[in-house]
């Protein structure tokens, strides 16, 4: 029997429930420790009280290794759901996609909208308990390795006290340490008391014995002031939520300072710590830049010929920012990172006037403020002063195709690699000349695998790539020296989304990584991905025009779904498929491809094994490789994807 017959649909296999999580447990939690489970427990009760139905929390680190969670909310449901069968507080626990949250229905705001928490928790426990009280009645349920164990009533109470404990018993076979981080657990809960002003919330360690509480009256002003302890500065905090075509409840809460010294930088999403911060911390940053830079400008505080940037602002200040989501997109399951790309604007628009003026009512501080962005304007020109290449015989000219960028910072510009005259244009008119450079290339430069480096400015674009870039051609074991004279620290392939586009980028790589292997050694080659398609949200009376963005089928897919569920109808929108990036107009090609702030790009480095990168090249790009090409291609190609 061949192999082919023998493999049919028995073969299939279907994981249902709590099984995906418990097969593949790092695709929906962190594994270095158990913290991220006891924060969807967490979660769960503080979107309770972020919803005004609880005022108090407690979490218990017990002795045994197991944590317990309680608010006096509304209790989870303990009825039988009509279409489960099943209590459901049992479908909460043990079915993936599940919950409050997904329509607005029990929770307006709120951070958990997967609706796989607190089930990864349960799949990922030796035992979890839950105590419900709820119409006048007490319920418990256990699960055991995350199969139920049944639901019984337990006792009575009063009706007007309700609320749910959760004990989970972390499985240490799913953890690379069964511990839980205490110090992490405390600093969440803190600056949860904080975006929750009036609830209480207290914490227990059984094992030190020690009990914490945390409420804060002022919330973000006082929880940053503790943080900044004894530096003294102005504190500049507000919230805001209703902000002209955004849902209801949408905003952001915000407490800021710019202390000299001390470095407190921490942002949420509907409660949700965002390590990785996303595009509402990039909105706060566009408020402050233009801000401090409008107020410098119109006080005659700037110096002659010097430009402000963005990072001379806000790597000077400390802030707490909580922002308000009606549908947070997260960066993954553990939701380290906020993708929705309105957010910028959402809370720009939260704080660049409420800035403004506080900055004209605080003159002295404002000064001070101008002064640390415009010090560090002033240390970044001092560093760039090099802009030219220079050899043995004198000053090389720069390529006359390229537009250069006006700052002299290397360390803060950027080269983008166009492919082609008509994306080359579009790209110059939608760059900020401040610190990005555009090089329009006609056609695909010449495969120089083989070339020898003597020989390689024979050919006009690379020449004009080499000149820019104002480096030489080195070998991978040169010293880091030949970097010097780089007038870009971030150099950004761009080309169309095809297999043309790619045949380009493989060009370009293949002449950095045989003749400049020291710009991928140091992470300064990057890949830019444009959007293949555009969604466009026709406006109504109470809604604005929409352009929404995706890099491929699947995404543009995903983006109509979620739209069409959230009640907009079909007929108001329009798909379009980019040909290639000389049909996008500026403002199309600075929204997806150029403005770092929303911006896909993929890092180019050397991976983990340098010799199977460098075998690869040699195969596909070798003059010498024909048949390993084809033997490659017969046994790979049935994995391509074709161009529409």
């Amino acid at each position: 029997m061949s192999k082919a017959s023998s493999y049919n649909a028995s073969e299939i296999q279907v994981l249902e429930g709590i099984a995906p999580i418990q097969k593949r447990p790092d695709m929906y939690t962190r594994t270095d420790s158990p913290n991220h489970i006891v924060q969807e427990m967490i979660d769960n009760a503080c979107d309770e009280a972020q919803g005004g139905f609880a005022t108090g929390l407690r979490v218990v680190l017990h002795g045994d290794g197991s944590v317990s969670v309680e608010d006096n909310g509304r209790g989870i449901p303990v009825d039988i759901h009509p279409t489960k069968g099943v209590p459901a507080i049992e479908v909460i626990f043990t079915i993936p996609h599940s919950g409050g949250k997904f329509e607005g229905k029990a929770y307006k705001i709120a951070g958990g909208l997967h609706g796989v928490g607190v089930t990864v928790t349960n799949a990922l426990s030796t035992r979890l308990e839950a105590t419900v009280k709820r119409g006048g009645r007490e319920y418990a349920i256990a699960f055991e390795k995350g199969v139920s164990q049944g639901l019984s009533e337990v006792g009575s109470c009063t009706k007007s006290h309700t609320g749910t404990r959760v004990r989970a018993w972390p499985d240490p076979k799913y953890f690379a340490s069964a511990k839980i981080r205490r110090a992490d657990i405390e600093r969440l809960l803190r600056a949860r008391s904080a975006m929750l002003p009036g609830v209480r919330i207290r914490f227990e360690d059984e094992e030190s014995g020690a009990v914490q509480e945390w409420v804060y009256p002022e919330g973000l002003r006082d929880y940053l002031r503790e943080e900044l302890a004894d530096v003294k500065c102005e504190l500049f905090c507000g919230a805001r939520t209703a902000i002209a075509g955004y849902d209801e409840g949408e905003g952001a809460e915000w407490a800021i300072a710019f202390p000299e010294g001390v470095s407190v930088r921490e942002s949420f999403v509907n409660l949700i710590p965002t390590p990785g911060g996303g595009m509402h911390e990039s909105g706060m940053r566009q408020a402050l830049f233009e801000s401090v830079k409008d107020y410098a400008t119109h006080h005659g505080l700037m110096p002659a010929k010097l430009a402000l940037q963005s990072e001379d602002v806000s790597q000077h200040a400390s802030y707490v920012l909580s922002a308000k989501v009606l549908e947070p997109r997260f960066q993954g399951q553990t939701k380290d990172k906020l993708n929705n790309r309105e957010a910028v604007k959402l809370v720009y628009e939260c704080i660049k006037d409420t800035l403004d003026r506080w900055l004209n009512d605080h003159a002295a501080e404002a000064q001070r403020i101008c002064g640390l962005a415009i010090r560090s304007a002033q240390t970044r020109a001092r560093a760039g002063k090099v802009v030219e290449k220079r050899t043995g015989s004198g000053v090389t000219l720069l390529p006359g195709k390229l537009t250069d960028a006006t700052g002299t910072s290397p360390q803060d510009n950027e080269l983008f690699l166009v492919e082609g005259d008509s994306a080359g244009g579009s790209a110059k008119q939608a760059r900020d000349r401040q610190f990005q450079a555009v090089l329009p290339l006609r056609g695909k430069v010449l495969n120089t695998f083989e070339i020898d480096s003597t020989e390689i400015f024979a050919n006009n674009e690379v020449h004009d790539i080499a000149v820019a870039l104002g480096i030489d051609p080195h070998k991978p074991d040169a010293p880091d020296a030949v970097l010097d004279g780089l007038r870009y620290h971030k150099i950004i392939i761009l080309s169309d989304a095809d297999v043309d586009g790619a045949h380009i980028q493989t060009l370009q790589l293949t002449l950095f990584l045989r003749h400049f292997p020291k710009l991928i050694e140091r992470g300064h080659v990057f890949i830019g991905q444009p959007p293949l398609y555009c969604v466009k949200i026709a406006p109504t009376k109470t809604r604005p025009a929409r352009r929404l963005y995706a890099l491929d089928e699947a995404e543009r897919d995903s983006i109509l779904q979620n739209l069409i569920a959230d009640g907009i109808a079909e007929s108001a929108l329009t798909v379009s498929r980019f040909k290639g990036l000389g049909e996008m107009n500026p403002d199309e090609l600075k929204e997806t491809a150029m403005n770092p702030e929303t911006r896909r790009l993929i890092r180019i480095t050397p991976g983990h094994d340098p010799d199977l990168v460098l075998n690869t090249f040699t195969m596909l790009m070798g003059k010498k490789e024909a048949e390993r090409r084809r033997r490659w291609m017969e046994s790979e190609g049935d994995k391509v994807v074709p161009d529409a």
